[in-house]
């Protein structure tokens, strides 16, 4: 249970001992995708390309001069842009984008083009927190009662309600209106979605199941489609834009994936390791909707080779090892030396040889003025495997931490550190030895993604892991200390969770201590673990029946 960034088809299966060895075995389902994603262009398909990838500039230019046009009348705009987002193509149009909420934040004060629409005054305040505008959240004041509640007569208004909330999951500590519209719109949105009529009812159903802050701008983009294609006022250049643009971004995550799936079979695990999970396709599509830019395919490349080593990292922990085994290839990463291999058993071997070839494969690609960020690399996952150590030691002396000694292992054994220092390595000259250095320090936004990720993890499969013999989750830490029941644990981890979506926005809020586009690598490293959690629990309905 301790790398939880993997992503499995349903929860691990139980571990059986092996009685020659005193090991643990797993009986993983294989992957179910064969060779269909190794696949080679034909030259065809390359004259369709090009083809598509000239009709792609034709449509930017166009929806270009949309959004200019849309710049005198600011809700038209502001509803453009917004469009723009959740469609997946606003990386066409950052600039423009940057250069009009710029303008908005700048004038905020003399605009009164938007009077009192509800809806139109959460979306200016949404996009702006979006972009990492600070605006304060006292401009919803006069949606209020003497008594500091929202007015009653806002019920009648569900596109505003609507609004509301999505505005909301922007909030950060201190802003008590923003918790209280959360609550308010909820309520209220969930009595009267099933007598709202298309397209408002597919809306306010999807925001509520997740909402736009939580949401994967990629995985999102596609739902939207068919919602905004009905909205009388699209834009048909716009949808035409964001369809072809989805389909050209298949075409080479197909591409990318079958190089990776080509290096996957050149390890052989399947032979070597055949107890690890096969799951590449499954970590591509994890990486592919987070980091979806098609400037990012070495970024794609490099993080779902990093996904799919610690997987069988992962495994060979919890569902192989012998603890005195775990010990010697925890001795060896920490020497970080080829010669070390030499002391592990065979079956470890390959996996700590792919292990140094991946970083020696991320270092060849650096200059030698930014040979610093691969050694912080280098010591997060020392880091990592020692956490995984820790918690193999707990499992094998069928110990039950306090909360506080589980939460400080398993922030670092839910990977976030790792995977947040290799995402601003392939990121490239942004990221900075400055970057690096603060990383290193477990700032807030780290310490609350990986709090989202090991919580929201536990409280989706603790249930059947701990049917399933498997070490002791913070659910049942906190239960023990505590002395609470199951519900309570879990209305605890609850606020627990919303408080670290407080310190996430609150760090991406302008000024940012490092540049934006890194934060939100972090912050979609959230949203996918709320992606994950929601597949596996549908996967173990799908089962249970």
């Amino acid at each position: 249970m301790a790398l939880i960034l993997a992503t499995s088809n349903g929860s691990s299966p139980a571990p059986v001992a092996n009685p020659e060895t005193n090991r643990q075995t797993a009986n993983y389902q294989p992957s179910i995708w064969g060779t269909a994603f190794i696949v080679s262009n034909t030259p065809e398909d390359e004259i369709t390309l090009v083809h598509e990838e000239q009709q792609l500039e034709d449509l930017k230019e166009e929806v270009r001069r949309e959004l200019m046009a849309a710049a005198s009348n600011l809700s038209k705009q502001l509803k453009f842009i917004d469009a723009v987002q959740r469609l997946g193509v606003a990386y066409h149009f950052e600039k423009d984008i940057e250069e009009a909420l710029q303008n908005t934040y700048d004038n905020y004060h003399c605009i009164d083009d938007i009077n009192d629409d509800l809806y139109d005054v959460a979306l200016r305040f949404r996009l702006l927190r979006q972009q990492g505008f600070n605006i304060s959240c006292d401009i919803f004041n006069r949606y209020t009662d003497e008594k500091g509640r929202f007015k009653e007569s806002l019920i009648n208004d569900a596109c505003g309600l609507l609004g509301l909330y999505e505005a909301a999951h922007l909030r950060v500590w201190e802003e008590d209106i923003l918790d209280e519209a959360l609550a308010f719109t909820t309520t209220h949105l969930k009595s009267m979605v099933e007598h709202l009529e298309y397209p408002l009812a597919a809306q306010v159903s999807h925001a509520l199941h997740r909402p736009i802050r939580k949401g994967l701008e990629r995985l999102e983009a596609r739902p939207f489609m068919s919602i905004y294609q009905d909205e009388a006022s699209h834009s048909k250049a716009l949808l035409k834009l964001a369809k072809l643009d989805f389909n050209l971004l298949q075409s080479l995550y197909k591409k990318e994936l079958s190089n990776i799936l080509r290096w996957w079979k050149d390890l052989d695990f399947s032979s070597n390791l055949p107890f690890v999970r096969d799951r590449v396709v499954e970590g591509y599509f994890w990486i592919a909707i987070a980091c979806f830019e098609p400037q990012y395919s070495y970024a794609r490349r490099i993080q779902t080779k990093l996904h799919a080593l610690l997987i069988t990292t992962d495994d060979i922990f919890d569902a192989y090892g012998t603890l005195e085994e775990l010990e010697l290839y925890t001795e060896a990463i920490g020497r970080w030396d080829i010669n070390s291999i030499h002391q592990l058993p065979e079956y470890m071997k390959p996996c700590y040889q792919a292990v140094l070839d991946f970083f020696k494969e991320i270092e060849e690609m650096q200059n030698t003025e930014r040979s610093y960020c691969v050694h912080h690399a280098k010591d997060a996952m020392k880091n990592l495997v020692q956490a995984f150590l820790v918690e193999a030691k707990w499992f094998h002396g069928k110990y039950i931490p306090t909360i506080e000694e589980y939460m400080r292992d398993a922030l670092v054994s839910s990977g976030a550190t790792v995977f947040a220092i290799i995402s601003f390595i392939v990121m490239g000259e942004i990221a900075t030895k400055e970057v690096f250095d603060w990383v290193q320090q477990n700032p807030k936004i780290v310490r609350a993604l990986s709090t989202v990720m090991r919580l929201m993890n536990d409280m989706a499969t603790h249930k059947f892991e701990q049917e399933s013999g498997h070490i002791a989750s913070s659910i049942e830490c906190y239960m023990k200390q505590h002395g609470l029941s199951e519900q309570q644990a879990y209305e605890e981890f609850h606020k627990q969770l919303e408080n670290a979506w407080k310190d996430i926005n609150e760090e991406c809020l302008r000024p940012t201590a490092v540049p934006l586009l890194l934060l939100s690598r972090l912050l979609n490293f959230a949203r996918q673990q709320m992606w994950c959690t929601r597949a596996r629990k549908m996967h173990s309905h799908i089962l249970e029946k």
